[in-house]
């Protein structure tokens, strides 16, 4: 199944969750530094659904961790993405 065509070619549905895991690898320790955490819940239409955990959850910058973060991370790794939600 194709997902989405980059520049670096056709990535399937398998090649874009394992990039998204490996992006979240990337930010998860800088999180859990803070008592926090993140967990992919699904990839959908070029839209990643996670949901942050611990401290994350009654932080006060978590939206700008999200955007700045983890987006940032998640569409370097595969950009294709166009935008991840936390949902809690």
């Amino acid at each position: 199944m194709v997902v989405a065509q980059n520049n670096k070619g056709i990535m399937t549905a398998k090649e874009t969750l394992e990039n998204v895991e490996k992006a979240l690898e990337e930010i998860r320790p800088f999180l859990i530094v803070d008592g926090g955490n993140i967990k992919l819940l699904s990839i959908e239409n070029n839209m990643v659904r996670v949901q942050l955990e611990g401290t994350c959850v009654s932080c006060s910058v978590n939206q700008m961790t999200l955007k700045n973060g983890v987006e940032a991370i998640i569409k370097k790794h595969a950009p294709q993405i166009e935008k991840v939600l936390n949902i809690s």
